[in-house]
């Protein structure tokens, strides 16, 4: 029905367009998520059928044969042993976490490292520090290569995720010579310190890095999960003090994601906005408490957290202690946060989406705008990561920038690559990853800012070589603000709810301060704060196994006796494959449970945050920046300005705006070409007595001018290059780059023709193999 055609008032057409916009979410959402629930389980259960089938026509031949009481009596003595012995692993878990608290809860990095900056010597006082990671054997860092500065997640564990194993992030850097730093913290807070004061300190960490690599580029600044929000917070407030911005699975557009498959958005308006994250700060005496956190992100995923990953240690007690309690190190390291940190992080980002939408302010200074940032952006996500969607990883974007034009015109460079089906951790610890997302992106920072401006996605393609050796064929895509879009099917039309939430969250709060907040103030003090801690589940589960326990001592003595005669039965045991396929159908059962909460989940939040009344006091929050046009943009001054300089300047400029029209017409920039760019800008004259900043105005200048006036741009090229030396020397660093022709694509060929026409040479290419660099026409 027409509101307009019957003349509604505007409050009862808002109604109705309300009512139809729940009625058809939550179609779409209960549609999608039974759907899913009952194709992903039915697929589950016909395959574990088929097993059991099998096992159970083996075992009525066994039965029949005789065999199985001898079967029984061996599956059930292994059974027995391997139960102590994962006992006394949860012993030793346990007595690892209280030796690893009693020592500070230090980073779990295997690899050595130095204290360069305390951030408790700062100006401000922080619990951050800057650590130098020292090269192992064998390995030999240059102090004139691009340092890496890497900043962990503090989300509840401690620091180290990023340099946990050899094959990580720091094992990556440093194996191809770059010095690395690590952002490490303290369990706790300093006093009254806050987000500003953190960001600050990072900053002065770049400045401290930069000082002592002063033949070096700007630091390459790494950001996992929330250090990936923070890696952006120092970069938008300390520009010019790094160099590319590596995100991987950091969530920024927090109300992003897919109707029907990612839930946790959804915390914030069932669980009542930032009002737990207060009374539980003021429960813990002006601290927040991290296994709250922690608890969080294993309630997302309950069967492997809570059964299947202690099932996996018991079907493999003799060879997965080393593997579950090296990981265990650092999941129940707990840290905590003060009052103003996690308030600031949940109404901010969780609850408010503020950061995205250039709303987010540090100790009430100006919004930050991630559009200011300067340096090259990276952006690593992935669709099986059911924390960081990638959704949430890179709707910031579209929130940032009216259009991929405006990234050109503000000579930005933005590259995402986003992974088929590795979950959040895998992203830092799992090791092909490192071996060749995070590798393909350490070599890419030779090159990325030999890119045009532009917004890029990067594709990992064919591979020569294995392990360490590995090589990947590494393009560039040019993409649009549509392709971003495109990972929300559903156009994000359910935002207009988390608006809802954060303006009723902030009501909620200023309502707990000026009533209940002094009670409870009053009420708290350090030792019941230490009480709450130490009863926390999350710490209960995982020290009741521990020396206290009185079981603890047998069991140790015990799990030493057995080891010394342990004669382990196969996998292929008929009852061990019984007990595999009754620990996955128990798994599957948990697995159900949650999928079915998840699913109502999502329709509570639908029904209550996406009612009409719900929608009008979200609707002035929810809104977007709106999408320019190319004629819009066109107008701009700084535009404008530009454009008049179609005409100016010399070689520099002419090769470079002809890369720049090649790079366009094929849509993409393969990773040998980038680099062949990147040593013409960075070795050969005269681009290489062009300073980088200057160098980068010119690739900026270039890339508006070709952007919006391509074809004069080309037509220009002969006022630039004015004399047949000049051209002959342009067209030789351009074949260098452009490669061989049988490479080239139709449209890179016709651009090829364009260029060449525009400076009256043949059609036929004068191919240099090897070009050696001069100083002629500089």
């Amino acid at each position: 029905m027409d509101a307009r055609r019957l003349s509604l008032p505007p409050e009862a057409a808002f109604g109705i367009a309300a009512v139809a916009e729940q009625a058809d979410l939550l179609h779409e959402s209960v549609s999608r998520q039974f759907e899913r629930i009952g194709r992903t389980h039915a697929e589950r259960a016909r395959a574990w059928y088929g097993r059991a089938h099998a096992l159970a026509d083996e075992m009525t031949a066994r039965l029949s044969a005789g065999d199985v009481p001898a079967l029984a009596a061996n599956y059930l003595h292994d059974a027995a042993e391997r139960a102590i012995l994962t006992a006394d692993i949860l012993r030793e878990r346990g007595e690892n976490d209280l030796a690893h608290e009693a020592a500070g809860t230090p980073p779990v990095l295997i690899y050595d490292y130095e204290v360069v900056v305390d951030g408790r010597d700062l100006r401000v006082p922080v619990n951050y520090m800057l650590l130098a990671i020292v090269p192992p054997a064998g390995v030999t860092v240059q102090p004139w290569k691009r340092p890496y500065v890497i900043i962990d997640p503090r989300a509840g564990h401690g620091a180290g995720i990023g340099g946990f194993k050899p094959d990580s992030q720091v094992g990556v850097a440093l194996r191809d010579g770059h010095p690395v730093y690590f952002v490490a913290f303290r369990p706790h807070p300093e006093p009254k310190q806050t987000l500003a004061d953190v960001t600050y300190a990072e900053g002065e960490f770049l400045r401290v890095v930069a000082e002592r690599h002063p033949d070096a580029p700007r630091p390459v600044l790494v950001g996992n999960c929330q250090g990936g929000w923070a890696a952006l917070l120092v970069a938008a407030t300390h520009p010019g003090s790094t160099g590319p911005v590596i995100v991987n699975g950091a969530p920024v557009a927090t109300w992003s994601g897919r109707i029907g498959e990612n839930p946790m958005r959804y915390n914030g308006g069932l669980l009542g906005g930032v009002l737990p994250a207060l009374v539980l700060s003021d429960l813990g005496a002006g601290e927040f408490d991290g296994a709250n956190l922690v608890s969080n992100f294993e309630l997302l995923n309950p069967a492997r957290n809570y059964f299947g990953k202690y099932h996996d240690l018991f079907a493999d007690v003799d060879r997965g202690r080393e593997r579950f309690l090296e990981f265990e190190r650092w999941w129940g390291g707990y840290h905590f946060m003060n009052e103003a940190e996690i308030h600031w992080i949940v109404e901010q980002l969780f609850v408010g989406n503020r950061l995205a939408r250039g709303e987010a302010r540090l100790a009430g200074g100006r919004p930050i705008d991630l559009a200011a940032i300067r340096a090259p952006i990276v952006v690593f996500a992935s669709r099986g990561d059911n924390i960081t969607p990638p959704q949430q990883a890179l709707n910031w974007i579209a929130d940032a920038y009216a259009d991929e034009h405006e990234i050109k015109i503000r000579g930005q460079r933005i590259v995402y690559m986003v992974h088929d089906t590795v979950g959040h951790l895998g992203i830092f610890v799992s090791s092909s990853i490192a071996r060749r997302e995070h590798a393909e992106m350490t070599s890419t920072m030779k090159t990325i800012e030999a890119l045009a401006p532009g917004l890029y996605e990067m594709v990992i393609e064919d591979s020569t070589g294995e392990g360490l050796d590995a090589r990947f064929v590494v393009s560039f895509r040019e993409r649009t603000m549509d392709d971003i879009r495109a990972f929300d099917g559903d156009h994000r039309r359910e935002e207009v709810g988390f608006a809802a939430v954060d303006r009723v969250s902030r009501i909620a709060a200023e309502a707990y301060e000026i009533t209940a907040r002094p009670l409870v103030h009053a009420l708290s003090s350090p030792q019941s704060a230490a009480v709450l801690r130490a009863l926390h589940p999350a710490r209960l589960s995982r020290r009741l196994p521990a020396q206290a326990n009185p079981l603890a001592a047998p069991i140790a003595a015990s799990a030493v006796r057995i080891r010394t005669n342990r004669r382990p039965l196969a996998a292929e045991h008929p009852f061990r494959r019984a007990e595999a396929l009754a620990a996955e159908a128990f798994e599957q059962a948990i697995d159900f449970a949650r999928d079915m909460r998840d699913a109502w989940y999502e329709i509570a939040f639908l029904s209550i945050w996406m009612s009409p009344l719900a929608q009008f006091l979200g609707r002035g929050a929810a809104v977007r920046r709106p999408a320019a046009d190319a004629a819009e943009l066109y107008r701009l001054p700084e535009v404008r300005e530009i454009l008049k300089g179609v005409g100016a300047g010399g070689l520099p400029e002419a090769v470079i705006r002809m890369m720049i029209v090649l790079a366009n017409a094929r849509g993409s920039v393969r990773r040998d070409r980038l680099e062949r760019s990147s040593e013409v800008m960075t070795t050969w004259p005269p681009f290489r007595d062009i300073p980088a900043a200057e160098r980068a105005t010119i690739i900026h200048r270039q890339t508006v001018i070709v952007e919006f006036e391509r074809d004069a741009a080309i037509a220009a090229l002969p006022r630039l290059l004015t004399t047949p030396e000049q051209r002959r020397r342009a067209l030789e660093i351009l074949d260098h780059v452009v490669g061989p022709a049988a490479e080239m694509e139709p449209h890179t060929v016709a651009a090829m023709a364009a260029i060449r026409g525009a400076l009256a040479e043949p059609d036929a290419r004068l191919r240099v193999v090897h070009p050696v660099p001069s100083a002629e026409a500089s």
